[in-house]
């Protein structure tokens, strides 16, 4: 029998739960998006990659209606649609977790949902499905807390449990494991191929190519805006998908050993109790830092590294000014201006509103971290703003670091995730500190980006910075760090050498078990310090 002389014996064809034809965005600076063509059946899981501006997080923006394209057709499940707004997104059942969080920090995790959910439920009555579907997909929240005492980690939490609340029939990822743990992200995928299975289809944008590797079906590769190619992520490697995205061979990152210089960041026993009831307790905590030196802090988000940041970087002060010194000195009581003037240098992990000012322009972030000490940049002269020398510092990050955007007018919020990224790390980097505190540099930054940063903290270290990383990533700190510690509840572990450890040891210790860091460092610990002076 023809089975195909008789359509009545044919399997019906599968409609593409999203399709893109002819997409182009335009922006006055820039072409974000070319005749961008992009289809996602039910139940796939579909990668968009590409570099940091090559259009990725436009498109989805389009997708779940919070811009609009000047060109080109969007299909939903085989009918054309325009979709005006969110709110007529989540209607078709499109949900999209933002890179950016969409979250009012003064109101509660539960009352942040309700206001995300077109069903108006009350929070009271909203908060048992947020702890049952949090607990469930492994991404445990309280939904009485507060935004503004959350991490970015747990603040991440919060927007993909918002959507996963609505039953979405297409999900959109703007890098959703940027800051959760190894055992956060298994947990998630597990979840995510739930609802595959399930008949969900999701787009998923990231730039951790294993994860790429090990999760989706099918990859779409955007360069410059246009479609440069696709692949199926389990034919690839690593190496030729990022290759596939930046068009070129991948750049590696170089460090060697050296010996470390005298101590100029030293914690003695530090304690801080935040006036947050969500906050972590910082109990005893003790480091020293060294010129000529990375060392990497590791730790599950919200066991204290936003207590230990703000205690370092002065946004909160300290009762013992003495058991925080810089260059020698007790800066325990001296606000961050006052520590930025002798030598300290901060990359918080918030990049919009704490790191950059989103309506201000990259000239004008500039000049809020670079205008002290008056004399050592030039920004500031006899009490003027000098404009011309803070265009010429921002111009020269943005070539440095390779900051695509419109210069150094444009406005921070214009900018991709991970531009912005390199333009706040580039801009403490120019500012020659003495001590570079960094957190989560290279979160939201594709692999050529990523690999570009730690390559300037790594030369940093080599013309004798003292600098101290914390991320969430350990294969980062792996591969940076000369020394390792771990912070868990509120404690930090001594730092050991990174050569003396692995990764499934620094596993072990995140969960707060730290004997075995104990006994190995404790006699490299004992040596004396040599302050350098200021």
């Amino acid at each position: 029998m023809n089975l195909a002389a008789d359509p009545s014996m044919q399997t019906p064809l599968v409609e593409p739960r999203l399709k893109l034809r002819g997409i182009s965005k335009i922006y006055p600076s820039v072409v974000a998006n070319d005749s961008v063509d992009l289809t996602v059946m039910p139940g796939e899981i579909h990668a968009v990659l590409g570099e940091n501006g090559a259009g990725k997080s436009t498109l989805m923006k389009m997708i779940y209606g919070v811009t609009h394209p000047d060109a080109g057709d969007i299909f939903w499940q085989g009918d054309p649609v325009r979709i005006p707004s969110p709110s007529a997104a989540r209607k078709l059942g499109i949900g999209m977790v933002f890179q950016h969080f969409a979250l009012f920090e003064t109101l509660t995790v539960a009352e942040n949902i309700a206001l995300a959910l077109d069903d108006k439920v009350s929070p009271e009555k909203l908060a048992p499905r947020i702890k049952q579907v949090s607990e469930d997909y492994g991404l445990p929240l309280d939904p009485h807390r507060l935004v503004h005492s959350m991490s970015v980690g747990e603040r991440q939490r919060v927007e993909i449990v918002r959507c996963l609340l609505q039953n979405p029939k297409l999900l959109i990822m703007d890098e959703p494991t940027s800051v959760l743990t190894p055992e956060a992200v298994l947990k998630l995928f597990e979840s995510l191929r739930r609802l595959a299975s399930e008949g969900c289809s999701i787009l998923y944008i990231s730039h951790k190519l294993d994860e790429i590797q090990a999760l989706c079906d099918k990859a779409t590769v955007l360069r410059s805006g246009r479609v440069s190619g696709t692949a199926v992520p389990r034919n690839e490697t690593p190496r030729s998908l990022a290759e596939l995205m930046i068009g070129r061979e991948l750049p590696s990152c170089h460090i060697t050993p050296r010996d470390a210089g005298d101590v100029r960041l030293a914690l003695d026993k530090l304690n801080f109790t935040p006036l947050d009831p969500f906050g972590t307790t910082l109990k005893d905590v003790s480091l020293q830092l060294r010129s000529g030196e990375i060392v990497g802090i590791a730790g599950v988000s919200g066991n204290g590294q936003q207590e230990l940041l703000k205690a370092i970087s002065g946004e909160c002060l300290l009762a013992d000014a003495a058991s925080l010194k810089l260059l020698g000195q007790p800066v325990g009581s001296l606000n961050p201006a006052q520590r930025r003037e002798r030598g300290l240098c901060f990359v918080p992990e918030e990049r919009l509103g704490r790191g950059a000012v989103p309506d201000l322009s990259l000239a004008d972030n500039a000049l809020l971290t670079g205008y002290v000490p008056e004399g050592k940049t030039g920004m500031v002269k006899g009490g003027l703003v000098q404009h011309k020398t803070i265009a010429a510092f921002a111009r020269d990050v943005i070539a440095r670091f390779n900051v695509k955007c419109g210069g150094e007018k444009s406005a921070a919020s214009s900018l991709s995730g991970g531009n912005l990224q390199k333009f706040i790390v580039g801009r403490e980097i120019t500012l020659a500190p003495k001590v570079l505190v960094l957190a989560q540099p290279t979160w939201g930054v594709d692999i050529g980006a990523a690999m570009l940063i730690r390559q300037a903290i790594i030369d940093m270290r080599d013309q004798g910075v003292a600098v101290l990383v914390l991320s969430e990533e350990i294969e980062e700190l792996f591969m940076m760090s000369d020394r390792i510690a771990v912070i868990a509840k509120g404690r930090l572990s001594r730092a050991v050498k990174t050569s003396e450890t692995s990764i499934n040891q620094v596993g072990v210790w995140m969960s707060g078990d730290f004997d075995h860091v104990e006994t190995a460092a404790h006699a490299a610990m004992q040596e004396g310090e040599h302050y350098v002076q200021a």
